[in-house]
């Protein structure tokens, strides 16, 4: 009888239909926390990536220092990517439209995708919210115009954002490093855009002192 059902069992097996693995479609659009505004220093991702590529962000022409890198939703501990939304993809204007802070169409859809679509907003009032919050923020005056390399510590390009912005505390900034560079500031917003304390998980100041590259 054990034999039987064993021979049976294994016969299942072999006729059923083998599953599909199940595709993970992302987050709800929506669900989300607070922001985090990115904003990266132009010069450190050209001597790093920008360059190797041609990048056009890249070119002397457009004296960028630092710019927009995105508008990320945040949970307390973690965050959503590539959520499933009912909102219509940006189009070609729209994206355009933002390179003068982001630096290039191509990085304003990336950002839609990965993260504005966890938003819960269309694309025009995500872009919107982005800009405003990359406009509120006062960009310390020593750094947009820089002439020449500086080696500085984290604490200082904090130091300098907050003495920008009177309404900023050292809760709501943390300032990355990459291969020895001065890589993004990154602000902790509420859902209102205003400044936040940041989640633990967030990250805090590199500790070693950073190349910030001169401004082309």
């Amino acid at each position: 009888m054990r034999r039987y059902a064993a021979a049976l069992t294994l016969a299942l097996m072999l006729t059923a239909p083998i599953a599909k693995p199940v595709v993970a479609e992302g987050e709800r659009a929506g669900a989300f926390d607070y922001y985090i505004l990115s904003l990266s220093w132009s010069p450190g991702w050209c001597a790093t990536t920008g360059d190797a590529q041609g990048a056009d962000q890249c070119h002397p022409r457009h004296d960028h220092g630092f710019t927009l890198h995105g508008l990320w939703p945040q949970h307390e501990t973690g965050w959503p990517s590539f959520c499933r939304t009912e909102a219509q993809d940006p189009s070609r204007r729209e994206t355009v439209a933002m390179a003068d802070i982001m630096g290039s169409s191509g990085l304003a859809w990336y950002q839609w995708k990965k993260h504005g679509r966890c938003s819960g907003l269309s694309a025009g009032a995500y872009f919107a919210a982005a800009r405003q919050a990359y406009t509120a923020i006062a960009l310390p005056r020593e750094f947009q115009n820089l002439r020449k390399d500086l080696k500085l510590s984290a604490k200082s390009v904090e130091a300098a954002f907050l003495a920008a912005n009177p309404g900023l505390v050292a809760e709501a900034i943390t300032i990355t490093c990459k291969a020895g560079r001065i890589h993004e500031a990154r602000i902790c917003l509420t859902r209102d855009l205003a400044p936040r304390a940041c989640g633990a998980d967030v990250g805090h100041d590199c500790t070693q002192a950073a190349v910030m590259e001169a401004v082309r």
